[in-house]
């Protein structure tokens, strides 16, 4: 099988092509000849050194795949040979072949390409989870959406439509356009315009009811103070440590220093929530997490969740792959294809 490994910490050109014997999948396994692989801002965490979950390199990344089973264990029953599947993968997934436990297989939905598969599970189960379990967010409620045009902001926006709530998205100008015809109501440049600002004019000065931020530093401050009573806040992410190609530890200290600390008194006096979630950390929760999975995976069925793919690139393109993501200019998610 051929892999993209992450040879060593630095810029995308780390990523190298190696060859490797295909695994044969063990008890409670199963072996996926995949089509698509998700690409995530994990990776590029882990690839400049700055994501502690990742094993050092060598190692190949990669949380989703799309693909064909070609081979299961004696003891799987849930999936067969031939099977048009997704699942999720604990690193491994830039690769032409994964081994994976059967209960993290699901069957890809009719009508949903390779590389829409590929675009589901991690960015529908992060707004899933953030919306739907920690947010609870009800019809009429506003939505920030921190970086709407990325995979889990497009995600989030579908998910957002489904409960009836508005939708305010930050985003570059460029991305306006298509932010409004997946659904964002308000749409705001964070490159030009006072988000803040923008936030409070939308809202009469109200505030919104939930916040969705992957940024971090002094971004968790702001997105607090625009909650409403009984907001919440969702932090789920950490992207301002890593603006560059290569790991800045004065980058990564500077917006670890400028996330505030959330004082329980302050909490409970301004009647607010905030929540941290990271998927990754969930892997033992299986039962949820297969329990969010099918819920997507019939609102996917139902014509209800559309995955929008912004960019392929072959397998053996991955450095591409993760400039053109920290370039910010994709509009939905990045799949590698083998």
């Amino acid at each position: 099988m051929r892999q993209m490994s992450i040879a060593r910490y630095g810029a995308p050109d780390v990523l190298r092509l190696q060859e490797l014997p295909t695994p044969a999948p063990a008890a409670g396994e199963v072996r996926i000849a995949v089509r698509a692989a998700g690409v995530n801002f994990a990776d590029i965490l882990a690839r400049i050194g700055l994501y502690p979950d990742a094993p050092k390199p060598p190692v190949v990344v990669g949380y989703e795949v799309s693909g064909v089973v070609d081979a299961v264990a004696a003891d799987v029953s849930r999936a067969h040979v031939g099977d048009r599947v997704i699942a999720l993968t604990r690193f491994g997934g830039y690769s032409t072949h994964v081994v994976v436990p059967a209960g993290f297989v699901f069957p890809l939905p009719d009508g949903l390409s390779d590389a829409e598969g590929a675009a589901l599970p991690v960015n529908y189960l992060t707004a899933f989870i953030a919306l739907y379990r920690l947010a609870n967010v009800a019809a009429g409620e506003t939505v920030l959406i921190h970086g709407a045009g990325g995979g889990v902001g497009i995600a989030a926006t579908q998910l957002a439509r489904l409960r009836r709530a508005t939708i305010i998205g930050t985003a570059s100008a460029a991305k306006h356009h298509a932010l409004r015809a997946f659904g964002v109501d308000h749409t705001i440049d964070y490159h030009s315009s006072d988000v803040s600002r923008e936030v409070r004019r939308i809202t009469a000065d109200r505030g919104v009811d939930v916040v969705l931020d992957p940024i971090g530093g002094r971004s968790f401050e702001a997105s607090y103070r625009l909650l409403a009573p009984l907001g919440r806040l969702i932090l789920y992410g950490v992207s301002s440590v890593a603006a560059g190609e290569r790991r800045s530890w004065w980058r990564a200290a500077r917006s670890l220093m400028q996330m505030r600390s959330f004082k329980p008194l302050s909490l409970i006096n301004h009647n607010r929530g905030v929540f941290g979630l990271n998927l990754a950390h969930l892997w033992d929760e299986h039962a949820q997490l297969a329990s969010a999975m099918q819920t997507l995976l019939q609102e996917t069925a139902a014509g209800r969740l559309q995955p929008v793919v912004a960019k392929t690139f072959p397998l053996e393109n991955a450095p591409d792959a993760h400039r053109y993501m920290q370039s910010r200019a994709n509009v939905g998610k990045i799949v590698l294809t083998t």
